[in-house]
């Protein structure tokens, strides 16, 4: 049985399998992962108990081989990981979500009421986006890499940089959520058509893709890096 005074994003980076039971519940473990896994629950106003028991079941799958268990790997090679799986996902897919708002929110501007703030929240976050990206490539990622490699570095400048990412993170949480409040969990209309339909299901896979994202950055990176500030 997992210890409920265990932080969330402790939990998922010792356990990959946790990721979908927090997910399952709608609690948040990448931004929100210093809470602990009875704050969490109590937050969301789940059983404790209802969780544990779904939590020691996923804990005995192995997720079909997909998942990975990053808290393993060292910071240079997490840092690779990061730019080639999610950063690669981010860039790809902005455009496409973007096609799709601008004429979900032409179209259907007086049927869906909410897309034009839909398109306005993921132009914000392409925004935002673009430039966290490129200043994890061009400022973080390369510093955590010469630290790796014995190089020296600045650690005061580093720690700074990390907040700034995490605050960034937060920044970038609060869109999705908002996003996932008007879509009604990107739930469409029933009269919904295909267009509006494959623009939900894709912010919905983008959040996941983020939280994953974060997670690896904020419970996993983040503090192993802190060692060297």
């Amino acid at each position: 049985m997992i210890d409920s005074s265990m932080k969330v994003g402790e939990l998922v980076a010792e356990h990959y399998q946790a990721a979908k039971v927090f997910k399952k519940y709608g609690i948040d473990f990448c931004c929100g992962g210093g809470k602990t896994v009875a704050e969490a629950c109590a937050a969301k106003e789940v059983s404790l108990d209802e969780f544990q028991n779904q939590l020691a079941t996923a804990l005995t799958q192995n997720n079909n081989g997909t998942a990975i268990n990053a808290n393993r790997w060292n910071p240079a090679f997490l840092t690779d990981y990061i730019e080639q799986e999610h950063h690669t996902y981010v860039r790809e897919t902005m455009p496409t979500i973007l096609k799709y708002a601008q004429k979900v929110a032409k179209v259907h501007k007086d049927s869906i009421p909410a897309s034009s703030e839909i398109l306005t929240l993921f132009q914000a976050l392409t925004h935002d986006l673009t430039l966290h990206l490129a200043d994890e490539e061009q400022n973080v990622f390369p510093v955590i890499r010469k630290k790796y490699a014995d190089v020296p570095v600045k650690a005061e400048e580093l720690s700074q940089a990390i907040k700034t990412l995490e605050v960034d993170h937060e920044t970038a949480g609060t869109i999705m959520k908002r996003l996932r409040q008007i879509t009604n969990d990107f739930t469409p209309p029933e009269f919904a058509c295909n267009t509006v339909r494959v623009l939900y299901k894709l912010l919905e896979e983008f959040e996941g893709d983020l939280h994953q994202h974060v997670h690896l950055e904020n419970n996993v990176l983040f503090p192993k890096v802190a060692d060297y500030c």
